[in-house]
């Protein structure tokens, strides 16, 4: 008997990051084979260009699996849109309104209405970011540095599970020491909240700071799905209106029941 899937109205996933060794591509591709939904939203940093253009990129099967299965969605009537991040930013150029891939379609910041009647402003989130902004070459140096902390959380971690202990996230611990602070100085939540205020929005749902998290900000709902690289999180939209937060953390089986067993953050209205 085949298997029914959890279908949501939307899915938000950002910061995939192809094409380099972090990427949780096999995570990635096992949740989205094992959902289904009307609105799949790709916010930014899905394709890590940079890496690209550093000619430092790991492009594996499994991540040409995580493109397959994305254009197989918007094939299949998924509405599919790409709203492009500062790692994917080499399709920027491209985009005036919008131009469409088959059937995805490109933009850099996109604007969605949800179940309950609330009109959001999706973007990847680094245009609001004071690093990013005021000095690229922080935020390249940023990503190297990142890159090393993640080398040394795998070794770290192949010791601890050696001597029988669970994972612990090194990278994960200094980012919120360090980019807790950051986003304090820049204020980036309430600057992005407060720039979709301005301009009519009830919302904003973002990635770029690889922070799940869905909160209230002066009265504006800010929502960030996260990433694929530590957190694996999707921020979902359920056919009553609730938005949560899901992290998918192990491949689940076809024949294991698909329903996510890790913590959720879920606003009620």
């Amino acid at each position: 008997m085949p298997k029914q899937l959890t279908h949501y109205k939307t899915i938000c996933i950002s910061d995939c990051h192809l094409g380099t060794k972090g990427a949780q591509a096999e995570l990635l591709n096992n949740f989205l084979k094992n959902h289904t939904c009307d609105n799949l939203f790709l916010l930014g940093d899905i394709i890590d260009g940079w890496k690209i253009q550093q000619n430092k990129w790991r492009w594996k099967q499994s991540h040409s699996n995580v493109v397959r299965r994305v254009l197989g969605m918007g094939k299949h009537g998924t509405h599919v849109v790409y709203v492009t991040g500062n790692h994917d930013e080499f399709l920027r150029p491209f985009v005036i309104n919008h131009f469409d891939m088959g059937n995805i379609r490109i933009v850099n910041q996109y604007e969605y209405r949800s179940i309950d009647g609330d009109l959001y402003l999706l973007t990847h989130g680094d245009m609001f970011d004071g690093i990013t902004r005021a000095a690229k070459w922080i935020s390249f140096l940023g990503d190297k540095a990142y890159d090393v902390v993640l080398w040394i959380n795998t070794h770290f971690n192949w010791w601890r599970h050696k001597m029988g202990f669970g994972y612990w996230s090194l990278s994960k611990y200094l980012k919120h020491k360090v980019k807790k602070a950051i986003d304090f100085v820049f204020e980036f939540e309430v600057t992005l909240t407060d720039y979709a205020r301005k301009r009519g929005y009830d919302g904003v749902i973002c990635g770029h700071i690889h922070t799940p998290e869905i909160k209230q900000i002066n009265g504006m709902t800010y929502m960030n799905d996260g990433d694929w690289v530590e957190s694996c999180s999707a921020l979902v939209e359920h056919l009553d209106g609730r938005w949560e937060i899901i992290y998918w953390t192990e491949i689940k089986n076809d024949s294991t029941d698909t329903k996510q067993t890790g913590k959720k953050r879920i606003r009620n209205k």
